[in-house]
């Protein structure tokens, strides 16, 4: 249902661990809400890479086939990018739900007005999942079923990671593996010899720093901010021969 978006070309990938600090990252999560749920993609998600948050293929960014794509009154124009949800089949409203069956998911993609059968049209709170993990809740003749959702802590394996792309004159920054809220707000970078300075966010959670900023040389670092205030700071994360291209691995929550 939802429509992929092209990403960024990952080239290199470095991981350099880095000594980090994290502050107020303890995510409570949100009550229950209400919503329905469709699959896209196909049986082995091949359809789900890509999308609109930027994170190109999901399997080499971690996320693997947990995922959603999320209407617009969930996507928040981007910023939900990386948060977690779980989901339950409502069986009140559907025969289709499996007995017991929950899932926790990331949002990864965005599910346009217009899709088949209107479901993410506005106001309604909609994901379209990948088919695998549609299937750990309900059987896929369903379709359409009801859901129970609620925002979770997102539980990831090692740091945040920071992927630049660009040139000396625009710096395109992918974050990926995002622990707590998962949902970054606001990305900071600092070079060996600056202080802290905003990025803007481009689309999904690609972040862009424009202008000659003369990062390239020096090592940088990098300040997540989160929905919930949380931020992890992640200092000289990457080497001052960094490259473009390069994935760097920095702090969590």
């Amino acid at each position: 249902m939802a429509i992929p978006w092209s990403s960024v070309v990952l080239v290199t990938l470095v991981s350099l661990m880095a000594c980090a600090e994290a502050k107020g990252s303890s995510f409570m999560g949100s009550d229950w809400g209400r919503a329905h749920a469709t699959f896209y993609g196909g049986a082995d998600a091949s359809g789900t890479q890509g999308g609109a948050c930027g994170y190109g293929n999901l399997y080499s960014t971690g996320y693997g086939t947990n995922t959603a794509a999320l209407s617009s009154s969930l996507f928040n124009s981007g910023l939900s990018c990386g948060a977690c949800y779980e989901l339950t089949c409502d069986p009140s409203g559907s025969q289709y739900c499996l007995p017991g069956g929950s899932a926790i998911i990331t949002a990864t993609n965005f599910c346009p007005t217009g899709s088949n059968g209107g479901w993410c049209n506005p106001p309604k709170q909609h994901f379209d999942l990948a088919q695998p993990v549609f299937s750990k809740i309900a059987r896929t003749v369903g379709g359409v079923i009801p859901i129970n959702y609620r925002r979770v802590p997102c539980s990831k394996s090692g740091g945040m990671r920071f992927t630049v792309n660009g040139n000396p004159y625009f710096l395109l920054v992918l974050v990926t593996n995002v622990g707590g809220a998962g949902d970054v707000q606001q990305l900071y970078i600092k070079g060996a010899s600056t202080g802290w300075l905003p990025l803007k966010r481009n689309w999904g959670q690609m972040w862009q720093f424009t202008g000659n900023s003369g990062m390239h040389g020096q090592a940088i670092s990098f300040k997540a901010v989160t929905s919930d205030g949380a931020e992890a700071i992640s200092p000289n994360v990457a080497p001052a021969n960094w490259g473009f291209g390069q994935t760097f691995e920095g702090s969590n929550f």
